[in-house]
């Protein structure tokens, strides 16, 4: 079941799997339940640079820009992405980054958005250049055949989020939601869903939830702005080689650092 991925996050999900913290040389249990009974359990995933090799906002904005405006629409994308650099930089929390962002489709047609995302997901996932990262993909898929419903996590936007949960299985996507009026970007959003918005919306789908147990709930996440999501969970996995999240989650329990 876990051959095919990298060394610590297949021993960590066979031992998760199992309900036991297994050695390199122990066999996995065949039990499709964290905790070795048949208990409900939910995956929580981060989308892009765990799930997804773009980051999906800015890759998306990109292509739209370009594919509708050409060469001024590079321009203004760069532009974009200049002042959003200077921001990080400057320590601006990046739930205001991710307000940023989205104001800039503030007016623009939800069905002309819509239209675009579906293209740019055709195209993006018909490239040869890799766009799943193929690890926590078929982990994902690994969770589904045992009957776990998988969560979609991220500050990325539904046009976006949508066509990639239908492709994969994802039952749910909680993300950054753009307000709308008329049909059209307002250019607000309802709450960023990054950092502690992570935190925030799993949390609240887990209340929904009571019969499942946050301790046998996985999460994956490649970033240190995914921790409030990952420490709500029994299971968390690191994707990369972010080395603050490693450390974080290898100081709660080693084996749930991954690699890809």
């Amino acid at each position: 079941m876990t051959d095919h991925l990298p060394g610590y996050m297949a021993e960590y999900v066979r031992a998760s799997l199992s309900g036991t913290d297994r050695s390199p040389c122990s066999s996995p249990s065949s039990s499709p339940s964290p905790s070795g009974t048949d208990r409900p359990y939910i995956v929580f995933s981060d989308v892009d640079e765990t799930l997804i090799t773009v980051k999906s906002m800015f890759d998306f904005l990109h292509y739209q820009l370009v594919r509708r405006h050409g060469a001024a629409g590079e321009e203004e994308y760069g532009r974009i992405a200049a002042v959003i650099g200077r921001r990080a930089a400057d320590g601006a929390p990046r739930s205001d980054i991710n307000r940023f962002y989205y104001s800039h489709y503030a007016g623009e047609s939800v069905e002309a958005i819509t239209r675009l995302a579906d293209d740019w997901f055709t195209e993006r996932t018909a490239s040869t250049r890799g766009f799943y990262i193929d690890s926590t993909r078929r982990a994902l898929g690994e969770h589904r055949a045992a009957g776990a419903p998988v969560v979609l996590v991220s500050g990325s936007f539904p046009p976006l989020l949508e066509p990639l949960a239908r492709e994969i299985g994802a039952e749910t996507v909680l993300c950054t939601r753009p307000l709308t009026e008329d049909g059209r970007y307002t250019g607000e959003v309802a709450a960023p869903v990054i950092g502690e918005g992570k935190r925030a919306a799993v949390l609240a789908h887990l209340a929904a939830r009571p019969a499942v147990d946050p301790r046998d709930c996985f999460a994956y996440g490649d970033h240190l702005s995914d921790l409030p999501m990952l420490e709500l969970v029994g299971h968390p996995v690191a994707v990369g080689e972010d080395p603050e999240l490693r450390a974080h989650l290898a100081a709660r329990r080693p084996e749930t650092t991954a690699t890809r």
